[in-house]
């Protein structure tokens, strides 16, 4: 069997400050444990203080220094001035939670670093039942007003619901982090002080990964594509953004980081290091010299609120009078410095490196054109030293112990017409089962304060060739003698995800760190694109 190469210290690509995750500063460090409350919990909460006339305080998140930061450095590189927390019925005349419905300029980045919240944000207003699977409908500054609203998001597994009072960090009348670009809309600021309280801090939400704040909003899974083998193939690359966005899936990308220029810019408008939101993909007809044409267009939005694309397809370009006022009128084109432009794929594959897809769970919304979204199964599961921290299948004599996961593929994809690889350069096959497995580590950057850092992760897939007759338990002579089908390259990472083809039959997936005794808890999840491609029965503890 081969070795597994060593892994590498994973960079933290939406770090404002450019860290790496071998030494953050900023980790997520909760400031108190959180309650299990429900929206039963909420509507008591509400009821009493309306029956007594006053306002919600939230006791386990109070308006003080610790709900900023757990480290007096953040203050001093936020140069803020003096914080009041103040309600949003004392910073304007008429506040709304959503003023004029909500779109994607309703989440503007404030002086907090994290660029990728934002950019995660941002694509699920394209979506009401996605948005307000976050932010629950029935709240709002008029009716049954309480200062007291409550927001949803998924956490390894399971949905959970913050409850919070509307007292916002402010600085000379002005909120501190998350802004609206209508200054009586609030439920971008809101949202984002419930998630500082799930992780402790508005501190410890600094630095991430958009995809994660995805995966946190949705449920689902997310899937990064480095963009660098796709550069010369961006008609291959349009229909896989193109297929991704008709299956309801949300979308971000990125250029990869340069030393010493982190946040800055990159040429012709575009950021180094910094997160995006991809909030359309289409086809724009355009009259040319050789006449109408299709142009193959992507829209995307910096979270800044500003900063664009200066190139071609840029907001004030000469292209734009190629195309008919109808088509730029319904396709909601701006000569606007509002963060948001267009780019044509070409470009976008020039001047990006990295795209992250996050697709969502069939179990979020039983009601959501299901056909479209992915079927998923997933487990949780533990590495327990001597036990079942078996390490990677360069340990052999232990390798055996991880937990094993059986998986069945029954039958193999539909071929659908216009599917995302449909070119000369088609690399799907028909007779097999597409199939995503994602390992993700749980609870690790609550730990990194006491010295705990994310665990190096993947892992490996064989194929059981007989598995009537296969033990439950598959023991270290199988796993000697049998080569991987496929495995994930060990990373530093919350989430590693792999896409790959199996053709139809049974199969034991094995997550592993790359050391054995290395103890932390995961889950994995398994998304096929077939409706109930899959069946899984776990074969943990062997």
């Amino acid at each position: 069997m081969a070795d597994v190469t060593k892994p590498t210290k994973e960079k933290c690509l939406y770090d404002d400050k450019g860290c790496d995750v071998e030494h953050h500063e900023h980790v997520v460090v909760p400031a108190v444990k959180l309650k299990d409350v429900t929206v039963e919990d909420f509507e008591r909460l509400r009821k009493e203080c309306l029956e007594e006339g006053r306002l919600y305080e939230d006791p386990d998140y109070p308006a003080e220094n610790s709900s900023l930061y757990y480290s007096d450095k953040f203050l001093d590189d936020l140069s803020l001035g003096r914080i009041e927390w103040r309600r949003p019925k004392e910073l304007c005349d008429d506040p709304k939670l959503f003023s004029e419905g909500h779109d994607r300029f309703d989440v503007v980045q404030g002086q907090l670093g994290n660029c990728w919240f934002p950019a995660a944000l941002a694509p699920l207003t394209l979506d009401s039942k996605v948005l307000h699977g976050v932010a629950p409908k029935g709240q709002s500054f008029d009716e049954k007003y309480a200062g007291i609203f409550h927001f949803r998001f998924w956490q390894y597994g399971r949905w959970v619901t913050v409850i919070i009072d509307d007292r916002l960090p402010t600085s000379y009348g002005d909120l501190v982090f998350m802004t609206s670009r209508q200054k009586n809309e609030f439920w971008s600021a809101l949202l984002e002080k419930a998630y500082a309280k799930l992780h402790g801090s508005y501190q410890a939400i600094e630095g991430g990964w958009a995809g994660a704040g995805l995966e946190d909003f949705t449920g689902g899974l997310m899937e990064e594509f480095p963009i660098n083998n796709l550069r010369d193939k961006p008609i291959k690359l349009f229909n896989k953004l193109l297929q991704a966005q008709k299956r309801g899936s949300l979308m971000g990308c990125s250029l990869d980081k340069v030393d010493g220029k982190a946040e800055s810019l990159a040429g012709e408008g575009i950021v180094y290091e910094h997160a995006y939101s991809i909030t359309s993909v289409k086809y724009i007809k355009a009259e040319t010299p050789e006449g109408e044409k299709k142009m193959r267009m992507i829209r995307v939005r910096n979270p800044w609120g500003q900063c664009e694309w200066s190139g071609p397809w840029s907001d004030y370009s000469s292209e734009w009078e190629k195309v008919p006022n109808e088509v730029k009128e319904k396709i909601g084109h701006k000569e606007k410095d509002d963060g948001e432009y267009w780019m044509e794929i070409k470009d976008f594959c020039k001047h990006f490196d990295v795209i992250e897809i996050t697709h969502l769970n069939p179990a979020n919304d039983k009601d959501y054109l299901t056909n479209h979204n992915w079927e998923m199964t997933q487990f949780d599961g533990t590495w327990k030293k001597g036990i079942s921290a078996g390490g990677c299948t360069n340990f052999s004599d232990t390798f055996h112990t991880n937990p094993q996961y059986r998986l069945t593929l029954h039958e193999h994809d539909d071929a659908v017409e216009g599917h995302e690889d449909d070119d000369e350069d088609n690399e799907v096959d028909g007779h097999k089962c597409t199939v995503i497995v994602s390992l993700m580590q749980k609870n690790r950057r609550s730990l990194q304060k006491f010295g705990k850092e994310f665990l190096s992760v993947g892992f490996s897939i064989f194929k059981i060739s007989d598995p009537e007759n296969a033990p439950k338990c598959l023991d270290q002579t199988f796993f000697v003698e049998n080569e991987e089908v496929t495995y994930a390259p060990y990373k530093y990472i919350r989430t590693s995800t792999l896409r790959f083809q199996l053709a139809p039959g049974s199969y034991c997936v094995v997550p592993t760190t790359f050391e054995p005794d290395n103890e932390g808890d995961f889950l994995i999840r398994i998304f096929s694109e077939k409706h109930h491609a899959s069946d899984i029965d776990t074969k943990e503890g062997c």
